[in-house]
Formats: C-alpha cells, structure tokens, sequence
C-alpha cells in the first residue's frame, strides 16, 4: 500500500471512529437526561400532558436511542467488512471471473450489493416494526404485510433503480472526464420527475388513497388554501393506521400534482381547528418556499458529492485505502458509486448540526405562517396532542436536539406559539 492510499486508509479510520464517539456522547446524553426528567412532567406542560404519557414518551425515547445505537455499531461493523475486511473487493472479483468485465458485471456488482446490505439490515427493521414499535402500541401491521412490503419496494427499486444506475454507469464509461455532470444531470432529472410520478403512481402500491369525504373539514381546508393563495390536485385520506399509530399530515407532489394527505389517525385525534392550525403549518412551508429552498439545496449538495466522485474514481488509493483492488482491464465505475455511497456519510454526518439548524428554522418560520392564517392555541393544543400520540419526549437532552433535531424541541416551540 502506497502513501497516498495508507493516508487515506487513516482518514477514513478516524472519520469512522470519531463518527462513533460523537453519537455514543450523545446517545447516552439523551439517555440520561431523560431518565432524570421522567417521573416529573415539566412545569409548561404539567396541566395538559399527564405523568403516565410523559413516562411512555421517556422509555421510548431510551428504546429508540438504545436501539439506534446498537444499529449504528452494527453498521460500522458491517461497513468494516465491506472494505478493510475486503467484501466488497471478493464479491467484485467473484463477479469478474464469474461474468467477465463488461455493464451487466457492474449492474450485477451494485445489485448484489444491494441485496447483501438489505438482508442483513433485515433482523434490525424487523425489531424495529415488531419489537420495539409493538411494545408502545404503534406497530399495526402483520408479518405478512411487512414483507410484501419490503417486496414491492425491492421491486420498484430493481425496476426504477437498474435503469438510472445503466445510465449512469454508461456515461461514467464514456462521456470523458466531464461524466460526472452529465450524470449529475440524470440524477437531478430523476428525482424532479419522482416528485411528479411518486404521488399517484408508487404510494398508491403502499396504501389506499380516498378522497376527503367529511364536508365541514373539506370546507375548512378549501378556505383556508384560499386564503393562503394554494391549490392542490385533491385532498386525500391515507389509511396509515394499516401500519402505525403514528398520525400526520403532509404535501406531496411538485407543482400542478400537489396533493394533501392526512393519515387516517390524524383526523381521529384531532379537533377541525386544531387540523387547520397544522395545515396552515404545512402550507406555510410552501410560502415561505422551504421546499424550493430544499430542492435548490439538494441541486447543490449532490453537485459538489458528483464531483467528488468524478475526481476519486480516478485515484487508485481512493479504492486501494479501502480495501479494494482497481482492476486494470476492467472498468471500476461500480466500485467507485459503491466506495462512495459507503464512505459519504461519514463525512456529511458531521454537517448534521447545520442541516437540523437550518431544518429547525425552517419550522419557526411556518409556525409563524400558520399563526397568521390561524389561532396560535389551535396549533399549541394540536402539536400536544401530537407528541402524546406519537410518544415525543417535551425533554430531550438540549446538546442531542441542536445536534439531530429537524423539528425544534417541544419547550422551544411551545413558548414561542404562547408568547406570540
């Protein structure tokens, strides 16, 4: 092994490392400062969440980071075995002397791929779904339904993935050195037409879809998109309970295929004011163009990572510092979306803070939209009831939520819904 490679090797060690001593901290931070708080709900919230619901939401915040951190030292285990252990480097040359060097070896390589790292992400979902989510009431599916689940995902992935990934790894052969725009261009092609095509062609495989029937909330919602200036392709219905006890309600779709979903337990639970205050929430998000922000974002992101890739498909110590052998007579364009797929998020893991920073912005901001088209108490009394049903703990260790929180803490929330 070359200096290059041995350095890059070292990297990739410490990046790993440090990765797993950031989220053991601040695992057990979280843990901790939950445990404390459990037996007493905080003063802000003492009148509307009781003791019971506030210690249900404590051990299931300690289940889930418990487990997410067994699962996090599982997957750098797994990630070892790939490249350092040389996994991904036997499977290649298998492959190669099996098929010969050529596309179908490369479509076959990220395949199979694909096929070892789910299935042995297998055992962790189905604790998931039927040990962990059972115990706290969530899960509703059967095992039955979970696996066709996982099924039709396989399929729709094979069937809408291979191709993109055909085209990309033919264009990584042969369109020069400049590959990786032209690929960036397929990619970002690909993702605006799923936010056209998801909405009515692949969630319909997972759950049934029906028309907003109630005429009051329908009445509501109209005027209320009115107000905001928004219209949406229809308003739907989503049997979410099938699967969970979860409930929300979100936008999907871009542009003239917008839709509003709401799950099935979200209109259970919640009261017409309350389910205006969180739509208002949601269109807020749209006005205050967070969702093109985000769009604009991901264009830029997945720029600099192309590339990246572009540049470290062309370095032997890129494959050879992380256990793989470059082929010579053989293309190693799979090898190299393979290498980077696994090595990525050990890098961007640390930009975790800003993300959620900006995430958490984002939430303020609709917070403020939806108190401008609807009472502020109507989506204070709504998110409460939210974090009962879903189990949300209102005290989370403050040093993990700034870390990891998309949506700001219950505390932070709240007070600013009260103060306005």
């Amino acid at each position: 092994m070359d200096a290059s490679a041995l350095a890059f090797t070292t990297v990739f060690c410490a990046l790993l490392v440090a990765g797993l001593l950031v989220r053991a901290y601040l695992a057990g931070r979280q843990m901790r400062h939950v445990a404390r708080h459990r037996d007493q709900v905080p003063a802000p919230f003492n009148h509307t969440i009781g003791l019971d619901a506030h210690r249900k939401a404590a051990d299931y915040t300690i289940a889930k980071t418990r487990f997410g951190l067994l699962e996090t030292a599982f997957e750098a285990a797994v990630l070892v075995g790939w490249t350092l252990m040389g996994g991904l480097d036997w499977l290649n040359q298998t492959l190669l002397v099996s098929m010969g060097p050529g596309l179908w070896q490369q479509l076959t390589l990220v395949a199979c791929f694909a096929v070892i790292g789910g299935l042995v992400g297998l055992p962790f979902a189905w604790y998931a779904t039927f040990r962990l989510e059972a115990r706290f009431g969530f899960n509703k599916m059967g095992l039955s339904l979970w696996l066709v689940d996982g099924l039709k995902g396989a399929v729709i992935g094979a069937v809408i993935g291979l191709p993109v990934l055909a085209l990309v790894l033919w264009l990584m052969g042969t369109a020069g050195p400049t590959w990786w725009l032209w690929a960036w261009g397929v990619w970002m092609g690909f993702n605006l037409l799923a936010l056209v095509l998801y909405p009515t062609l692949i969630a319909p495989l997972f759950n049934k879809f029906e028309p907003l029937t109630d005429d009051t909330i329908r009445a509501r919602v109209n005027a209320l998109m009115a107000r905001c200036g928004f219209s949406a392709q229809g308003l739907f219905v989503m049997d979410g309970s099938k699967r969970s006890a979860h409930a929300n309600a979100y936008f999907t779709g871009f542009g003239a295929a917008k839709r509003v979903v709401f799950f099935d337990t979200l209109l259970n639970q919640l009261s017409p004011d309350e389910i205006d205050a969180v739509l208002a929430h949601e269109l807020g998000h749209y006005r205050r163009r967070h969702i093109l922000k985000r769009i604009v974002m991901l264009f830029g992101l997945s720029l600099l990572g192309f590339a990246a890739l572009g540049w470290a498909s062309s370095q032997a110590w890129f494959f050879i510092g992380l256990g793989v052998q470059p082929s010579l007579q053989a293309p190693n364009d799979a090898l190299a979306l393979i290498l980077f797929v696994l090595t990525v998020p050990l890098l961007t893991y640390f930009l975790s803070p800003l993300m959620a920073q900006i995430s958490r912005r984002h939430e303020f901001e609709a917070d403020a939209f939806a108190m401008e088209k609807t009472r502020g108490s109507d989506l204070a009394s709504a998110l409460l009831k939210l974090y009962q049903d879903n189990a949300s703990t209102v005290t989370p260790d403050p040093l993990y939520a700034s870390f990891y929180y998309s949506h700001p803490p219950a505390s932070e929330r709240l007070a600013r819904l009260q103060t306005a």
